[in-house]
């Protein structure tokens, strides 16, 4: 009998937040039938994405901080902000379960569509069933409306404004948005103003123009995400009827049309800057430039013909890159934030 250790004993043998991280860092988990029942969870769910909606989340509430909202009931606005985060990350979750339980019943995801080659499909990987697919989105969605009705209470009825839309644009991607060509400008909608927008609005009880503004330049990288994973899927998107913006422009097309986002990207901080709608601190995503560089080379090169090393969701390949500068930027502009509003504090005390 073979003494050596298995998948499974490895599997077991790993701590609990050692395989959580795995999951949230690579969409997948080695054997992932026999993890504890929150990494597979977590693969399912496709949790290694929820990186975004927390970075809108804390923008959110950074942008509420810098309003000066939490200096009054600063216990009960933290509270606040607390409940936003979590309802966007369910909200989050509830997309993506119910999008594959979705492309499944419409036969857009198969065992040969990339959805189900880089890590196990929830369904037809057997990790769940339909049935229980749908009903982990339910009780997330139940947690949400709660939510809602909480910070709709304390804030106001906009938030339920917000809660409804996100519901609406979230079920209309999964339905028909996705088909034509709208997916990506839904993505900037719901992970900039709505996001962002509604987790000011939830913490602060209002909504300047300026908070809207200053949650477009991360909107729009986490639209480039979405191009870069539609760019991933031209060849198994066209023959089932989804067409995306990537879809329809042709692969080289896409790739200049995200290179054209990142800079983008920039050219709205600098305007935000120079506009005076926001502080000089979020300067500081231009911390991320190297890496936006390497995404830039590579998407300048065409994909490989195989696997690269290491490689975790692989067939996709340009989604990464653009995931890969999206968390460097995201962080520097939530640094740029924070300091935007501490830096004031800090010269006070000099």
């Amino acid at each position: 009998m073979s003494t050596q250790p298995t998948t499974a004993d490895a599997v077991r043998t790993t701590p609990l937040p050692r395989r959580w991280q795995i999951a949230l860092d690579s969409c997948n988990y080695p054997d992932v039938h026999h993890a504890d029942v929150l990494t597979r969870w977590l693969v399912i769910a496709r949790a290694c994405v929820f990186s975004m909606t927390i970075t809108s989340g804390l923008i959110g509430v950074l942008l509420a901080l810098e309003m000066g909202a939490f200096a009054e009931q600063t216990p009960a606005r933290v509270i606040y902000a607390l409940l936003a985060v979590i309802g966007l990350v369910a909200a989050h979750a509830t997309n993506n379960l119910v999008n594959d339980w979705t492309d499944v019943r419409r036969g857009v995801d198969t065992e040969d569509y990339p959805r189900a080659q880089y890590s196990p499909h929830p369904v037809l990987g057997g990790l769940t069933t339909p049935a229980r697919l749908l009903q982990v989105a339910l009780g997330l969605t139940v947690l949400d409306g709660l939510i809602m009705l909480v910070l709709a209470w304390a804030s106001g009825p906009l938030v339920i404004v917000f809660a409804v839309s996100g519901l609406a644009l979230s079920l209309g991607y999964t339905v028909f948005l996705k088909r034509f060509a709208l997916g990506e400008l839904t993505a900037l909608i719901v992970w900039g103003p709505l996001m962002i927008g509604g987790t000011v609005y939830a913490i602060a009880g209002e909504l300047p123009r300026e908070a809207l503004l200053q949650s477009l330049p991360y909107g729009l990288i986490v639209a480039s995400v979405l191009i870069g994973k539609h760019t991933d899927k031209i060849d198994s998107d066209a023959p089932v009827g989804v067409h995306s913006v990537p879809v329809l422009l042709g692969t080289q097309r896409a790739l200049a049309l995200n290179k054209i986002t990142f800079v983008a990207f920039y050219i709205l901080i600098v305007a935000l800057v120079a506009g005076g709608v926001s502080g000089p601190w979020i300067l500081l995503s231009f911390l991320a430039l190297p890496r936006l560089l390497t995404a830039w080379k590579v998407y300048s090169r065409p994909k490989p013909a195989t696997r690269p090393d290491d490689w975790p969701v692989w067939p996709l390949w340009y989604v990464g890159w653009a995931m890969y500068f999206n968390r460097e930027a995201g962080k520097y502009f939530i640094l740029g934030l924070l300091l935007n509003t501490l830096a004031p504090w800090l010269a006070g005390l000099i």
